[in-house]
């Protein structure tokens, strides 16, 4: 009778029936070769804040691909065409960075005006300052005089402009205190313009 209580306590039963139901290591299924299993993705470059980085538009955690989200290196990326005859660039549809003030990867529409100016400054982090030069008539004198803006416009990652190039930057949503313009293209002035002197 002791005997019988002995091995029929709640604990042993219990641990026998963990060993009917749980299967031989011969047959056990891998963790990677389960239907529903997806590997982590997690760069260590992207996660540089505080925050978990992720891409709005995007499920990460998505078991069917949409072949529209997988850019040319296999990857998921979200990217959109923001329209005016403006083309996606390739280090928005291919790159790894996330901005989601980004026209072609984030959650910004361009409406409105469209300027063109000349890059002032590239100090800040994914902002940059434009100069437009401008004529001002002036009645009185009925000739012109010189007048220049400035404008903090957001630059994404995806471009990199220097001083002295050109950019075309479209009008959008207010991103902070004094931006409400976003990049849309860059043309590069590298090589043209200025005088060059030589050496003696």
């Amino acid at each position: 009778f002791l005997y019988f209580i002995v091995c029929f306590t709640p604990e042993n039963f219990f641990r026998s029936q963990r060993k009917k139901n749980s299967l031989p290591k011969s047959k056990m299924v891998k963790k990677s070769e389960q239907k529903y299993y997806k590997a982590g993705h997690y760069d260590v470059a992207i996660q540089g804040e505080r925050a978990y980085q992720k891409q709005t538009g995007l499920n990460e955690n998505t078991r069917k691909k949409a072949k529209k989200n997988i850019n040319d290196s296999g990857r998921l990326r979200f990217w959109k065409s923001v329209g005016l005859g403006f083309k996606t660039p390739k280090a928005a549809m291919n790159g790894k960075y996330i901005d989601k003030k980004c026209p072609f990867t984030g959650n910004v529409s361009i409406r409105g005006r469209l300027l063109r100016g000349v890059v002032h400054s590239t100090k800040q982090k994914n902002s940059i300052v434009i100069r437009r030069d401008y004529l001002h008539y002036i009645q009185k004198y009925q000739r012109y005089m010189k007048r220049h803006k400035n404008f903090t416009v957001h630059c994404s990652p995806c471009f990199e402009p220097k001083v002295g190039d050109e950019c075309i930057v479209g009008q959008c949503r207010p991103l902070s205190k004094t931006v409400r313009y976003n990049v849309l293209q860059h043309i590069s002035k590298a090589g043209k313009g200025g005088k060059k002197f030589t050496k003696h």
